[in-house]
């Protein structure tokens, strides 16, 4: 029999919701193949909600309503529970960001900058005031807080298992003064070192120019379609038509294959990470 995983309720409005959702649930004698019956979602989806991990649909708020005689408690609440964990990040990054904690397998592909999953706070701080000039100290802070969060993923040893490829550039190209770009390669390499995660760097002079145009990030799952996702600045785009993963998936692979292997790859970013120290690489 599986072990029953306790519910934080203290953690956050997501849990709280979970744990709430939970309790009246069994309080009416439902699993969860019985509560949503009827609807068009899964246990999985369901279980995933009650853990504070995913946001839960209006329609499928609306039918637990119903069948709980909650009085519409979780179709009103369901917007704030997404909003609580949303905090920090854009609209359109609330797929990714509940995906990632599904996901077996988190590959990469990134042309412009270190990917959010790898970049320390001071990394991230410069990114957000680039990118969001006008934000108070308080909403920057947020933000940094909220993506450091997500990289808590790499705390499981095991999953998901995360493949980096970096253009070679942003590691050459410092983004940072040099001791705090030296740190943020530090980072990587040190998740490389602990096999935690596959690095490898594509050279300046790699004949694959037509697939650099756009960051990747693909995942896939375990009872799950694999997607793929990829955005600027300020939008981000998920694509899960099949057709167009699978063109995506061959072109990173292209990418993959012309890369450095991780060895030399991790090579690169420590020695790249002690010129910085030394203030002989960047200004």
């Amino acid at each position: 029999m599986a072990t029953r995983k306790e519910i934080d309720g203290s953690a956050g409005v997501p849990q709280f919701y979970g744990k709430e959702l939970r309790y009246k649930r069994e309080e009416a004698g439902l699993t969860l193949e019985r509560l949503v019956d009827g609807s068009f979602y899964g246990i999985t989806i369901l279980s995933e909600i009650e853990h504070g991990n995913r946001s839960m649909p209006i329609e499928l708020a609306r039918h637990v309503d119903r069948r709980l005689g909650t009085d519409g408690f979780f179709e009103r609440r369901c917007d704030e529970a997404r909003e609580a964990r949303l905090k920090g990040h854009a609209p359109y990054f609330e797929e990714v960001l509940e995906a990632e904690k599904r996901a077996l397998v988190i590959e990469e592909w990134c042309n412009v900058l270190i990917p959010g999953l790898l970049q320390t706070t001071a990394y991230a701080r410069a990114v957000i005031h680039s990118t969001h000039p006008l934000d108070t100290p308080e909403e920057v802070q947020t933000k940094i807080e909220a993506r450091l969060k997500r990289a808590k993923l790499f705390e499981n040893p095991k999953v998901p298992e995360y493949w980096v490829v970096l253009h070679e550039s942003l590691v050459r190209h410092p983004t940072l003064p040099p001791v705090e770009m030296a740190e943020q390669l530090d980072h990587i390499a040190d998740l490389a070192r602990r096999g935690r995660i596959t690095l490898q760097i594509l050279p300046w002079n790699t004949p694959t120019r037509p697939f650099m145009a756009l960051p990747f990030k693909f995942m896939d799952f375990s009872e799950e379609p694999p997607f793929m996702y990829t955005e600027g600045p300020y939008h981000g785009q998920t694509i899960d038509d099949p057709a167009l993963v699978k063109k995506y998936r061959k072109a990173y692979d292209r990418l993959r294959a012309a890369a450095l292997p991780p060895e030399a790859s991790l090579a690169l970013i420590e020695q790249a990470a002690e010129d910085y120290r030394h203030g002989q690489q960047g200004t």
